[in-house]
């Protein structure tokens, strides 16, 4: 790949009428709740499932051979519904997140762009960002929808901790997604009339829903699921992790997005600390974090008083289990969080973990697999073990690594 400056398609107002929106697979349940956010302000998205090989093999020709796994996915699935013929290109778009951090939520769009030169010029790659990155494009956050947005992660966390405890113990088939369906399209319906604030009656008439799903009254051993974030969440980049687990007689735990949204904003803050910076978008991060921790507070606490589901996380004991292992000045990638992930999970009974290992992430591999040993020998218990997802990495094999830490994991009960 060369280094010259590719071109870019800027994504105006004109556009936004009639443009197809293409979203690439991250998080189903959030994702749908974001996209019925924007479409009440006239975007049109689309949430992408193409899943073939071919998404890996477009990924392979139109980036470099060192690019990590998930911007080689990312990029192939953007390529291959290109190529589909499904979209006319001349009014397609592509979304893409950016953190601003130092790592692929900030590069992958530039590749993005440069994988498309050839082919699609004419397509826009598009920034959602809080940064304040791309700024000349339509696509604008503006309070209003940040606000959905912070609240679209509240309750698709929520949403996501409830099916992965009713799923594997359902006793009619298809309860647990049919109460999902029900709760997205309402929750898409209160966003639509600005009716979503009160959420600790939201919290609650949910969490009845679900409690009301018939379930056996087995115990099932309960898998965490960390590491690199795409791969972590993203069913095409992790072979249907999730719904692996599930038919192996097992109960996902996997951490929400708004403890990464928390990391990236405490890391921000931290920066303030450590380089002992005092200026507006440090005042600023730590006023978001306040707000953001609140609310994570209140779920918590809503969980905790209805009493049938167990509640996440709470972030700031998250970040006391990460001191003891490694400092939060290290925050590339995912950083100091995967660790305190993998020790909150430890410590709280879930002591069979999986480290989803993306090729080409070198923090994860570095902080991750480094950890590892330290966090077992303050957890004897913990049966941890890294997964590999690369483009040669096949599911069976991959599986049959999973089948091994089970069966190590059930002879031990």
């Amino acid at each position: 790949m060369s280094s010259e400056r590719v071109s870019k398609t800027i994504f105006t107002e004109e556009m936004k009428k009639d443009y197809t929106i293409l979203v690439p697979d991250m998080l189903p349940i959030h994702f749908k709740l974001i996209m019925k956010i924007f479409a009440n302000y006239g975007y049109r998205m689309e949430l992408l499932t193409n899943d073939s090989r071919n998404v890996i093999d477009e990924g392979l020709k139109n980036t470099h051979n060192d690019t990590c796994y998930p911007a080689l996915l990312v990029i192939g699935q953007f390529m291959d519904a290109l190529k589909s013929g499904k979209y006319d290109v001349n009014k397609t778009a592509l979304l893409m997140s950016q953190t601003g951090g130092g790592c692929r939520a900030s590069n992958y769009i530039h590749l993005i762009r440069k994988a498309i030169a050839s082919q699609f010029p004419q397509v826009p790659v598009i920034s959602l960002n809080f940064s304040g990155l791309e700024k000349e494009q339509a696509f604008k956050i503006t309070p209003a929808i940040a606000i959905k947005l912070i609240h679209a992660v509240l309750y698709g966390d929520l949403l996501m901790l409830l099916y992965n405890q009713c799923l594997p113990y359902e006793v009619n088939k298809g309860d647990t997604d049919a109460c999902l369906e029900k709760w997205q399209r309402r929750l898409g319906n209160m966003f639509a009339k600005n009716k979503y604030f009160d959420t600790k009656r939201h919290y609650r008439a949910i969490l009845d829903d679900f409690a009301k799903i018939e379930r056996t009254g087995e115990k099932k051993p309960r898998v965490g699921i960390v590491g690199e974030i795409y791969v972590k969440y993203s069913p095409l980049a992790n072979n249907k992790l999730n719904e692996f687990l599930v038919s192996e007689g097992c109960e996902p735990n996997v951490p929400g997005l708004l403890d990464f949204v928390l990391y990236c904003a405490s890391d921000s803050v931290n920066d303030g600390k450590l380089y002992d910076r005092r200026d507006k978008k440090v005042l600023a991060y730590t006023i978001g974090y306040d707000v953001l921790y609140h609310y994570q507070k209140q779920q918590i606490k809503v969980i905790k008083e209805h009493g049938v589901f167990f509640p996440p996380h709470d972030f700031e004991e998250l970040r006391a289990y990460a001191d003891k292992f490694i400092h939060q000045g290290v925050k590339m990638g995912e950083g100091w969080l995967i660790t305190a992930e993998m020790a909150a999970l430890a410590e709280t009974g879930t002591d069979n973990i999986i480290c989803t290992q993306p090729f080409g992430c070198l923090p994860n591999h570095i902080v991750a697999k480094g950890m590892m040993r330290v966090i077992k020998d303050a957890y004897p218990d913990a049966n941890i073990v890294a997964i590999d997802y690369d483009p040669g990495a096949t599911k069976v094999n991959q599986e049959n690594r999973i089948k091994l830490m089970l069966a190590n994991a059930r002879r031990k009960k």
